[in-house]
């Protein structure tokens, strides 16, 4: 599910969705087979890691009135938990990872999309290939309305997961991650959503419109490039079976708002980040100095001070 609550991960079918997150899927099992090449970590590598990466952690704290925590009980997954249910580390077959842009998005939304497209490349050391851009004339009308209260288009989001995502899903996508420029609602008796999954189809839409104008403010510009990213690396990161974190402020954090949401970082917290390395064959300091230099060159302060304390601590 989602880093923001509005996410439905509907596991195996897309036949409801759910309100603010309740619903906690199952993490579904891997159709992918185990490389043949060796890891290049090892379990007792990164479980030092663990160790060497937790005193620079902040711990979550208690939840407020209205926080995910507050609302959601969940058991949260350490990194040997992790394990029990993934020992592969990584796939041979499963390699790539895909963005498919959906509706009209203007100059500074694409940038965004090409900046994201680097982000998953580098975090999740894998290629990324943005697939061309389906344009809102493509969606037939059935699939849009004009909704009663913003009196703006949006688009059946249980449309893009099934007719547009599922049946072109290329045979080597890890993941294809749809993101719309336009609103999403799921169906009958909703007014919106912010994103819909299917975690064992490895597809999901996730909709920006709400993540603010970029191109308002400089200020409004980091703010909607940090949701966009967040939102970008956690939701694949539920797709390698990493279930929300409930320790440590983390990427991995679930959020009930805008607001929640904006307080978690960009970057995994030291119990989920190995947990990226194991599943993807990353080798740790390399994947934290390629983080450093991105998030600096992003002016993404805070996520580069924090991956550069990272990679001195594992040296």
């Amino acid at each position: 599910m989602t880093r923001y609550a509005w996410d439905i991960a509907l596991v195996g079918m897309i036949t409801a969705a759910v309100a603010w997150g309740s619903f906690k899927p199952k993490v579904a099992p891997t159709e992918a087979k185990p490389a043949a090449a060796r890891s290049v970590n090892t379990i007792d590598q990164l479980k030092d890691s663990v160790k060497r990466l937790r005193p620079l952690q902040t711990p979550l704290g208690k939840p407020q009135p209205g926080d995910w925590l507050a609302e959601h009980k969940e058991d949260g997954q350490t990194f040997e938990q992790f394990l029990v249910r993934r020992p592969a580390p990584a796939s041979s077959e499963l390699t790539t990872l895909y963005i498919q842009p959906i509706g009209d998005f203007g100059k500074t939304q694409q940038e965004l999309i090409a900046t994201t497209a680097r982000c998953l490349g580098l975090f999740y050391s894998r290629p990324v290939k943005t697939l061309p851009a389906i344009g809102l004339e493509a969606i037939p009308e059935d699939a849009q309305r004009i909704n009663d209260n913003t009196r703006e288009t949006q688009i059946l989001s249980t449309y893009v997961l099934d007719t547009v995502l599922k049946p072109k899903r290329p045979k080597d996508a890890l993941a294809v991650l749809a993101l719309s420029a336009e609103d999403l609602w799921p169906g009958k008796g909703w007014n919106y959503v912010f994103g819909q999954a299917s975690l064992s189809e490895r597809v999901g839409v996730w909709s920006i419109k709400r993540f603010g104008d970029p191109d308002e403010s400089p200020e409004a510009f980091q703010l909607c490039q940090a949701r966009t990213l967040g939102t970008a690396l956690h939701e694949t990161g539920h797709m390698l079976g990493i279930s929300h974190c409930k320790a440590w402020r983390c990427g991995m954090n679930g959020s009930n708002s805008l607001e929640e949401g904006d307080r978690s970082p960009l970057h995994f917290c030291a119990e989920c980040q190995p947990k990226v390395w194991w599943s993807c064959n990353v080798e740790p300091q390399k994947h934290l100095a390629g983080m450093v230099d991105f998030s600096k060159a992003q002016k993404l302060e805070e996520s580069a001070q924090y991956w550069q304390r990272a990679l001195e601590a594992l040296k």
